[in-house]
């Protein structure tokens, strides 16, 4: 019996979905089999989540810490239903009443990069790692804030030191391959290779790697996050992972429809969390610009 949960809507006729794109492009067996998102529904959790903090902040006694981390949290679950600027404010006001915290201060960063605010959003990541050095988000958005503000050199640091806490997560991997392109696109490949060998095959993510490698196709991509999906939820997330870094393989390529087509498929699974999905807006005010970030040399 076929799950509810698992509805996929396959586009026929990819062509008119795919105006922009390069006509001359030899097709490919993926492009007659799309696989669309059933958009994230708002959880009633976090709703009643934010419910709960609402009556404790306004009505509960509480210390200036105590405050504090509810106020994250809050903007933990406003930013999980795609309500940014709430988010934001909330986190600011965290760091009021408890500038120590590592945690706020990454995470109005990240606000940051979004808002393209490049200076604010290094200010927030180093602060969060002089509280806590150790802090991997804060490496690692520092590293992605020193890349989209055009320094790449730098982020390549941050991206490495990610990498190498954990050289088994493909993500990791990419990201760090994402920065280094930015400076050498050969040497980049190379170490992407190298760093393959590290990765469980068996993690779908791995399929992305291999396809950066040119080592299959833009389908197996597909039918590798499509292996043991349990939920809705879990293929949503899948899909804004992968529709994220097709884009940018296709924006390096110079196929700036198709690129954009695929951070439009990345926003739609409406994964407000992932990284993937915070940052498809910027890659397409990118491509949108005369010399978007990571153009091809």
């Amino acid at each position: 019996m076929r799950k509810h949960y698992l509805k996929l809507v396959v586009l026929l006729c990819l062509s008119t979905f795919f105006t922009g794109c390069v006509s001359s492009q030899k097709p490919d067996p993926f492009m007659s089999g799309l696989l669309l998102a059933e958009a994230e529904p708002i959880s009633p959790r976090i709703q009643i989540s934010i419910a709960q903090y609402n009556e404790w902040l306004y009505r509960a006694e509480l210390s200036s810490k105590e405050r504090s981390e509810l106020l994250f949290q809050r903007g933990v679950a406003y930013d999980a239903i795609g309500l940014s600027s709430l988010a934001r404010r909330d986190y600011a006001e965290s760091i009021k009443l408890n500038p120590a915290f590592a945690a706020a201060h990454n995470s109005v960063g990240v606000h940051y990069i979004q808002a393209g605010m490049f200076m604010l959003a290094y200010e927030s990541f180093d602060a969060s790692l002089d509280i806590n050095p150790e802090y991997s988000n804060a490496i690692l958005n520092r590293g992605i804030a020193l890349y989209y503000g055009g320094r790449s050199e730098l982020a390549v640091q941050d991206t490495q030191q990610f990498l190498n806490e954990d050289k088994s997560d493909p993500i990791r991997a990419i990201w760090h391959y994402i920065t280094k392109r930015s400076n050498n696109a050969e040497l980049a490949i190379v170490e992407l290779a190298d760093n393959r060998e590290f990765i469980d095959s068996n993690d779908w993510t791995s399929s992305i790697i291999d396809f950066y490698l040119g080592e299959v196709p833009e389908s197996r991509v597909i039918a590798s996050l499509l292996a043991d999906v349990k939920s809705q939820t879990q293929l949503n997330h899948r899909l804004c992972e992968a529709y994220f870094y097709l884009g940018k393989f296709y924006a390096w390529q110079g196929h700036r429809g198709k690129a954009e087509n695929y951070f439009k498929l990345s926003l739609s699974t409406n994964v407000y969390e992932y990284i993937e999905h915070k940052y498809s807006r910027i890659e397409l005010a990118n491509l949108r610009q005369v010399q978007p970030v990571d153009a091809p040399k």
